[in-house]
């Protein structure tokens, strides 16, 4: 299987697993302008010279996710084989960045399209631009992880099933 190259845009909270211990899900954009999102990826566990950086080019193994429905899902083979590549700078107001992104998707302006969009599975990441920004509100959310999830996290690491 031949590796994939995918610009690092997004990377989520890390949430505790029972199977991975932890995990992040990850997004980015596939050397042809598509969305393609990884999971799982252990994050935190992956050695310094595999923890990539958002706006960063990484080379992996990817297959699709069987049990994603989702067109975008993807799975690492090998998350020990990460291959880090270049950052894509903010220079010149983001040029880079946004010839990237912008010259390969579609900016999406109304909700009711996206969402059904989604329900279908046409598509599960898009950009999209508010016509207005009517609020923004912070809340403090919990910050105790699940027991069950928490042990598993604690056993997997404890047996070295994680380094």
């Amino acid at each position: 299987m031949a590796k994939e190259r995918v610009l690092i845009a997004v990377k989520t909270y890390p949430t505790l697993s029972q199977k991975y211990a932890e995990l992040v899900c990850t997004a980015g954009f596939k050397q042809d302008g598509s969305w393609i999102r990884i999971y799982p990826s252990p994050f935190r566990f992956l050695t310094d010279s595999q923890r990539y950086r958002k706006y960063q080019w990484i080379e992996l193994e990817l297959a699709k996710n069987a049990r994603d429905p989702r067109p975008e899902s993807y799975s690492p083979v090998n998350i020990d084989d990460i291959t880090l590549g270049k950052l894509v700078g903010t220079e010149h107001g983001w040029a880079s960045r946004k010839e990237l992104i912008f010259s390969s998707n579609k900016i999406y302006e109304n909700l009711e399209t996206i969402i059904a969009g989604a329900k279908s599975n046409k598509f599960s990441l898009v950009i999209f631009k508010a016509a207005r920004i009517l609020d923004f509100i912070v809340e403090a959310t919990e910050s105790d992880w699940e027991i069950g999830k928490l042990e598993a996290a604690r056993a997997a690491l404890g047996s070295g099933l994680i380094d």
